[in-house]
């Protein structure tokens, strides 16, 4: 349906209703034109006037409550959720919102008590599954997470969400291995999903395979989509294997590929430090600094380089810095304290040759 369409739909159900103000068909037919136009402001005002003619629609409360979620308006969203479980305290969906809005807002306890009870009415989906699996992922329980991940797949072996995590789950679990089982079975059901084939050039980074790493890297970077990611990845793995000529260019694609984000640059002023090329490492920071002029974490870089190149009266000024935008860092302060008593304490020494 093109736009002129939906227009004549939206004003033809707008006069059903105008005709018929109680018939709650005529709200669901006008917030579906509005959701396909992406009008959602009016999606949410036609929902809450249809739940002023009956406030025991569930699908009304289902939507509101999802639309709120999907806007991160999450107490709103759990008010509408509640409401719906009062209404059939036997749908599982409802379980399954509130799970997944407890997960969003933290709320550890919560988020597995209301996904337990969505298993108590479909304990066969896979997703209930991998949404409980990312719940202990995101709370770094991750023989928790692998177990109900394995759970999900047992019931969908080619579950491609439940395939990708788990491999994410062996990779931080340190069994590069069997991550990489997963990654394998995940692009050949899908041989154009570039994350998994830049998780499979990481992973076999990771185990020193240069050469299948390298060739991993050249399928991601083949495939559509952005390559800002691929770039900076595949610089990283150059870098890695010494190769740091290639890693600069990558880093540079990176860079033109985005100009706007600050990863590339720090991370080539990382390399450029490494290899003692402290002029150019300063030089990027100071691009990153053009994006980011209060991020602490690169006047802390830019000091570091100073203090390398035993420029250290302009790395404690750049210390300083760190420190006046973030003074809660006990770290940048510990630092900028200990660069200030070393060079005080040397000039003194200075002062005292002299006298004597």
């Amino acid at each position: 349906m093109d736009k002129k369409e939906l227009d004549k739909a939206i004003e033809k159900t707008v006069l059903k209703m105008a005709m018929d103000p109680n018939n709650t068909e005529n709200y669901h037919e006008l917030a579906k034109y509005y959701a396909m136009d992406n009008q959602f402001e009016k999606v949410i005002s036609v929902y809450e006037s249809l739940l002023d003619i009956d406030p025991k629609d569930i699908q009304t409360l289902l939507n509101l409550g999802s639309i709120w979620f999907y806007a991160k308006e999450y107490k709103k969203a759990l008010k509408c959720f509640q409401e719906a479980m009062l209404v059939n305290p036997s749908n599982y969906l409802v379980y399954y919102n509130l799970g997944n809005t407890y997960a969003e807002m933290k709320n550890f306890a919560k988020a597995l008590h209301y996904y337990s009870r969505t298993l108590d009415f479909n304990a066969n989906d896979p997703e209930i599954y991998n949404a409980i699996a990312l719940l202990y992922h995101d709370f770094e329980d991750y023989v928790e997470s692998r177990a109900y991940y394995e759970k999900a797949l047992s019931l969908d072996p080619n579950n491609l969400t439940a395939l990708v995590d788990l491999g994410n789950v062996c990779y931080k679990l340190f069994d590069y291995k069997r991550a990489l089982e997963y990654y394998y079975k995940v692009f050949e059901l899908a041989p154009d999903n570039k994350t998994v084939a830049l998780c499979i050039a990481n992973t076999l980074s990771i185990m020193k395979d240069k050469e299948n790493a390298y060739k991993y890297f050249d399928k991601a970077l083949e495939l559509d989509g952005d390559n800002y990611k691929a770039y900076i990845c595949y610089a990283i793995a150059k870098s890695d294997f010494k190769d740091y000529d290639d890693a600069i260019e990558l880093y540079k694609k990176a860079i033109e590929t985005n100009p706007k984000e600050v990863n590339a640059y720090i991370l080539l002023g990382n390399l450029y430090s490494n290899m003692k090329k402290y002029e150019e490492a300063e030089a990027q920071y100071r691009e990153a600094l053009k994006i980011n002029k209060l991020d602490p974490s690169v006047f802390v870089l830019i000091a570091n380089v100073y203090f390398m190149s035993g420029q250290v009266e302009r790395s404690i000024y750049s210390y300083r810095a760190a420190v006046n935008l973030r003074p809660e860092n006990d770290e940048y302060k510990l630092v900028f304290i200990q660069v200030l008593e070393d060079y005080i304490e040397e000039s003194r020494k200075d002062d005292l040759v002299v006298n004597f």
